[in-house]
């Protein structure tokens, strides 16, 4: 049973029987069978058929919900038992929004410190991605977003506040202010990532408050590439404080705070909402909650209550 709800949340994801087989590892007829064998036990169909998937029928996605939530409870008893046997082993997979990639390694590297059998997969995606796989069980945890959009059935650990500022050379023309506003940056030719980041979009919204136009010169989906052009100090950029102090600032590069508003948003890791967490995720927990005090955020695995100066569209 536990093999052909692995199945249905596959081809949930995955939109078609041929990738989802894939991604199982069994053949499509070998899926395609599992499923109809999932319909025959429960007298309906939960799969809408034709020429290619068309979706899933409303009492298919009910079992969806079921299979998500049977399939992870199976993975944590399993997970536990072997924890119990072995001591804490295994692999964690976190999907992190670009802006919070840096930060990762404040939890994972104190993790395997006291944990070396635990290995990790660090994904880089946006903040509706982190989401989707954490739902679709395809990742154990994620960095993300806590206060700008709805993230559904989630637990939470708020991290830290970004705060937002300006990288530029010292000897652009902001680059020996000790403050600008977002007007004045909406003046400035930017690098920034690219539409599908909610970092991007909070961006948008607070220089058009601010009556600028949003006209980027350089768009990318890596901070590591807007960063290495900041460096070479032709190029200006928006990015949060931490992340400006982990990547480390040269002599030409400066981090101006950007006022008028002055805005933040909460960081922090999101994990399933289930009880009991897995072993390994309840170790991350505790990795996170002692972090946060050190970055200044009160730790918590209840949706925070975050005071806010702007508020940027969700999608």
């Amino acid at each position: 049973m536990i093999e052909k709800l692995e199945f249905i949340i596959a081809l949930a994801h995955e939109r078609h029987f041929g990738r989802a087989a894939e991604a199982c590892g069994v053949s499509q007829p070998t899926l395609s069978a599992g499923i109809k064998q999932l319909e025959d036990s429960f007298g309906v169909l939960l799969v809408q058929r034709g020429s290619r998937f068309q979706g899933l029928t409303p009492e298919g996605e009910r079992v969806l919900d079921w299979a998500r939530r049977i399939v992870g409870d199976t993975r944590s008893m399993r997970q536990e038992i072997d924890a119990l046997r072995h001591g804490l082993a295994g692999h964690i997979r976190i999907a992190a929004i670009p802006t919070a990639l840096a930060m990762v390694a404040m939890i994972t590297t104190p993790y395997r410190a006291r944990h070396p059998d635990v290995s990790f997969t660090i994904l880089s995606r946006n903040s509706i991605e982190v989401l989707a796989l954490l739902e679709n069980l395809e990742v154990d945890a994620g960095l993300t977003y806590l206060d700008n959009e709805p993230l559904g059935r989630v637990q939470t650990v708020p991290l830290y506040s970004e705060q937002y500022r300006l990288l530029a050379s010292s000897d652009s023309p902001l680059g020996n202010r000790d403050r600008v506003t977002w007007a004045e940056v909406g003046k400035v030719p930017l690098c920034l990532l690219t539409p599908d980041m909610q970092n991007r979009r909070i961006i948008e919204q607070l220089l058009r408050e601010a009556g600028a136009e949003v006209a980027p010169t350089l768009e990318s989906d890596s901070i590591v590439v807007l960063f290495a052009h900041v460096r070479t100090g032709r190029w200006a950029s928006v990015m949060p404080a931490k992340l400006a102090e982990v990547l480390g600032l040269t002599e030409k590069v400066r981090a101006i705070p950007i006022v008028a508003p002055e805005v933040t948003h909460s960081i922090g890791l999101v994990v399933p909402h289930r009880n009991p967490l897995t072993p390994l995720i309840n170790a991350l927990v505790r990795e996170a909650k002692q972090l946060a005090p050190l970055l200044g955020a009160e730790s918590s695995l209840e949706r925070p209550r975050v005071k806010r100066t702007a508020r940027a569209p969700g999608r």
